[in-house]
């Protein structure tokens, strides 16, 4: 059938009404991100409306509107066969392991065939999208908030025993977001795209979201804070904005400052990592201390490592595998706190060997570098983010950290398609925030 033909059937399923469902399937993603503990499947409905849409797409236009970045997106789809070819190397008592793995990276599939196949969405939806995630972690940031204010005494106690107040997400994903909330902010104000009251509450909601890093007092989400600070003022320098450069040093010299002495939960989560740290050479402390745990992950995953140097163990057998190295290098530690490599590098190292871990570092990192030459901030930020994530966890091991990894390195990168894709929409004139 003729695209002429296929128009007159159905002359109301245009670009516009089919982005703006992709951009109302985005949103459902985001929010999902939120609602885990009490509708969980909602990131998964707006992954597979957004594939949904995109083949909707493809069946009324007869076309895949991003089709020369193929390779760009080809990069997470291998990534998705190599889960897929661990099958090969796993044992028969963990097929079924093998295949909630497998049913957990689907978005490596689902995520970059829908954005390749679909036009970027118009700047004013990709405007809407980031302030969905500002809006959504402000929220989630003041319930917070409220719970520790009304309960102060019994959170700062659990900072002292390594433990973190309740949040949704959870605490570490829930800090990821936080930062790229705050970059987010941070993109938009020093672009002057906002005006009147809505630039006053972005201000407000960065500042705010700002001070309750440091409340939360996540580490992976202060360390991603202040690495994103560094380059943002390695940026205004270069640019030459000598005030807003000074600005900002000021402003992260200053709340680590206060916040050791007005925050409980920073003091007692400072003291309590330098605790964590000074009792690494204690194996029996890996029972009770989360650093010291994450270091005896490390050794006993190169341990399975060296028996399993090329492909790797496959995923599905890496939790009997570590097993058997923990009881066999490091009796002290009990059973219940056997930890899987605390690493994602390290994670796919010994999951599908050096070949493995290799395909995974470039076919994940190809995106930014073909974007090496394009003005793409919030793909920076994001990569940042992951990346620090990604030394301290295995991120993409949950639906959460995989949703969030994925989602927000592929939202900036449709959006640096060629503008003459976006109809309407002339190089220059709208602000895109990529």
């Amino acid at each position: 059938m003729s695209i002429s033909a296929t128009s007159s059937t159905t002359p109301w399923l245009t670009v516009g009404r089919i982005q703006t469902a992709a951009a109302i399937s985005c949103g459902l993603v985001i929010t999902g991100l939120y609602t885990l503990t009490f509708f969980r499947v909602l990131a998964s409905i707006g992954q597979a409306c957004l594939l949904l849409c995109a083949l909707t797409y493809l069946w009324r236009f007869r076309e895949v509107a991003q089709l020369r970045k193929w390779p760009v997106y080809f990069g997470f789809v291998l990534i998705f066969l190599m889960h897929l070819a661990a099958g090969l190397n796993t044992s028969a008592a963990n097929a079924k392991e093998f295949w909630r793995d497998i049913v957990l990276q689907l978005p490596f599939l689902m995520l970059p065939l829908a954005f390749w196949i679909l036009p970027p969405l118009p700047s004013s939806d990709l405007k809407r999208l980031y302030k969905l995630l500002l809006a959504a972690t402000t929220l989630s940031a003041i319930g917070s908030t409220i719970y520790y204010l009304l309960n102060a005494d019994y959170i700062n106690e659990l900072y002292i025993h390594s433990k973190i107040m309740p949040t949704v997400p959870d605490h570490i994903r829930f800090s990821l977001l936080i930062a790229l909330s705050i970059a987010v902010g941070a993109v938009m104000l020093n672009r002057k795209v906002l005006t009147g009251w809505r630039r006053a509450a972005v201000l407000g909601a960065t500042i705010f979201l700002a001070g309750f890093m440091h409340l939360l007092a996540v580490r992976s989400g202060l360390v991603a804070l202040y690495v994103l600070a560094v380059v943002a003022i390695g940026y205004l320098l270069k640019k030459q904005a000598w005030r807003k450069a000074a600005a900002v040093t000021a402003l992260m010299v200053l709340l680590p400052i206060v916040s050791y002495f007005t925050l409980p939960t920073f003091y007692n989560k400072y003291h309590n990592t330098k605790d964590d740290a000074s009792r690494v050479e204690q194996t029996h402390s890996a029972n009770n201390y989360s650093l010291v745990g994450r270091m005896y992950s490390y050794q006993t995953a190169l341990e399975v490592w060296k028996d399993h140097p090329v492909f790797g163990v496959g995923k599905a057998d890496l939790r009997m595998e570590m097993s058997a190295r923990y009881q066999e290098f490091f009796p002290q530690i009990e059973e219940e706190h056997y930890l899987q490599p605390h690493n994602q590098f390290l994670f796919y190292l010994v999951a599908f060997g050096t070949l493995g871990v290799a395909i995974f570092i470039l076919s994940f990192y190809y995106p930014l570098w073909w974007a090496r030459r394009r003005h793409a901030p919030m793909l920076l930020v994001q990569y940042i983010i992951v990346t620090l994530s990604f030394m301290v966890e295995p991120t993409m091991e949950g639906q959460s950290g995989l949703t969030f990894s994925l989602f927000f390195l592929l939202l900036p990168l449709s959006s640096l398609a060629e503008c003459r894709k976006e109809r309407g929409v002339r190089k220059g004139l709208q602000w895109r925030p990529a």
